[in-house]
């Protein structure tokens, strides 16, 4: 059983550190804080679920800096989450399981990471929840970005808060944000590359946002105030087959200046990697229900894989044991809301 650290109390050593690989100096295993505020209602903020993404862990020590001699507007709940795999400087450690895919409602539920999460759920959800904030970084070249799981008003809302740019999806399962959203408004933020000051900022920011706010419109904010797209497919490389941006040898060259790319509207015949002679390596492609569709995504002629139809990829990173680990990028399409 993974020990579970709980505390009401913020240790000085949060508010000095400067490098998250330190983070088991101050929490030697994953920590869940406790801050009453003015109003009962909490807002629960999850950091470091991927240990190398730090951003949340630095917004969240500029948030208890700026409010260390005053009451918090409302109640805050934060989950230090995979704090081996910070202080390791990685996403995870090899052997674990993800940390955002063990959230009740994913497949990956017998590990004692599952159990850990579980116990986390329990205590969260037994306050009454304002709303949900999981804090990620990306490795690739991306916007700012919420991604919520419901077109609901209040989740509309919640993302349009932190970006006119809202991704929805529906997979993968096991994520913070799906098991969140049966209990309140929840997103996920994506604040760009980690160490950048301007990432840890905005979520700071955000954060000290939703502390103020204390309900969500009824209506959903208008069609010129926001730009949604929808998750069709996550994009992956079957385990069996090489792949690489640098050496044309492998089953799969993969094209880096796609990386420029996330976020834009390509047209069909979009290259996106070439193949080697005589290799059968292909790309898979998932869609929600998890059916394999890469042949209505993709067509490979002359062992060159373009896009068969035009889409706007995602989190295309150049990171390759991130490729390996969850996946190539994700291809989205936009969605039209009705007026409001």
């Amino acid at each position: 059983m993974i020990e579970l650290i709980e505390t009401d109390t913020v240790p000085e050593a949060l508010l000095q550190l400067e490098d998250a690989t330190r983070i088991r100096d101050i929490f030697p295993h994953p920590a869940l804080l406790r801050l009453e505020g003015e109003r009962r209602e909490a807002l629960f903020v999850t950091v470091l679920l991927h240990g190398n993404e730090d951003t949340g862990l630095f917004a969240i020590q500029a948030l208890l800096k700026k409010y260390a001699r005053r009451k918090l507007p409302c109640t805050l709940l934060v989950f230090f989450g995979n704090v081996y795999a910070a202080a390791e400087g990685l996403r995870r450690l090899p052997g674990q399981p993800d940390y955002n895919r063990v959230w009740p409602g994913g497949s990956e539920r017998d590990s004692d990471e599952a159990d850990l999460i579980d116990r986390v759920t329990a205590r969260v959800t037994a306050e009454p929840l304002f709303a949900s904030i999981d804090i990620h970084n990306n490795t690739g070249k991306n916007p700012h970005y919420g991604c919520i799981n419901r077109l609901t008003p209040d989740f509309l809302q919640l993302a349009s808060l932190f970006s006119r740019t809202v991704v929805y999806f529906e997979t993968p399962r096991g994520v913070q944000s799906l098991a969140m959203a049966e209990h309140c408004p929840a997103v996920t933020v994506e604040c760009g590359k980690p160490g950048e000051a301007r990432g840890t900022e905005h979520a700071a920011s955000f954060v000290e946002t939703l502390l103020h706010l204390e309900a969500f419109a009824h209506h959903p904010p208008r069609r010129d105030e926001i730009d949604v797209y929808h998750t069709a497919v996550q994009v992956k490389i079957p385990d069996r087959y090489t792949f690489s941006f640098t050496d044309k040898d492998a089953d799969l060259h993969l094209l880096a200046e796609l990386e420029n790319d996330n976020f834009t509207e390509l047209p069909e015949g979009t290259l996106f990697a070439a193949r080697r002679p005589g290799s059968e390596a292909h790309f898979e492609a998932f869609d929600d229900e998890g059916r394999e569709r890469s042949r209505d995504y993709f067509i490979i002629e002359s062992d060159e894989i373009r896009l068969k139809k035009a889409m706007m990829p995602s989190m295309i990173t150049l990171d390759e044991r991130v490729i390996r680990q969850d996946c190539f990028c994700y291809l989205m399409e936009r969605v039209i809301l009705p007026e409001g």
